[in-house]
């Protein structure tokens, strides 16, 4: 692990730390509605290797997780097709955070309350370096995309849209 860690322990870090995740703590000024935008202008990192973790559920409520570039959307229809669903929607603030005890702009897919199925854009493992939320607003990690497969059990996914 990095040597200084700055931020306070929320449920993804203790994971991440309990896995032996080397991480590093990445702190800055949280705007409303900004997404991965300002984080990414902020941290100095391209957009892209910025990753937003969605919760989402199929046609029978079921939640999961999609990871995505900052700078794409995803294909609800694709991914579905390639997950063997009818349907994926994103979940409502309320029931992503009751799925995943994290409040919508703090997301993290470390430590969740309920154990879901995580999908990743299959081009963020092929990145040097992520940027992922740590689990509350205006806190990212930097890891290696490896860790996620190691960690979280990953199913790669192609369902990146380019952002409008």
């Amino acid at each position: 692990m990095s040597s200084k860690h700055t931020a306070t322990v929320t449920p993804a870090i203790a994971f991440l730390r309990e896995a032996g995740v080397d991480y590093t703590d990445h702190l800055y000024e949280y705007e409303e509605h900004g997404g991965t935008a300002v984080s990414s202008r902020e941290l100095g990192v391209e957009e892209h290797h910025v990753v937003k973790t969605l919760v989402m559920q199929d046609e029978r409520a079921q939640p999961l997780i999609v990871l995505m570039h900052g700078d794409c959307k995803v294909s609800t229809k694709e991914l579905a097709r390639q997950i063997g669903t009818k349907k994926v929607q994103p979940c409502t603030p309320d029931d992503a955070h009751r799925h995943s005890g994290y409040m919508v702009g703090g997301c993290s897919p470390f430590g969740t309350r309920k154990a879901m199925p995580v999908y990743v854009e299959s081009s963020i493992l092929e990145l040097p370096r992520i940027y992922i939320n740590g689990g509350r607003r205006g806190y990212l990690v930097g890891i290696d995309p490896r860790e996620l497969v190691r960690v979280l059990d990953v199913k790669p996914v192609e369902v990146a849209l380019p952002q409008s």
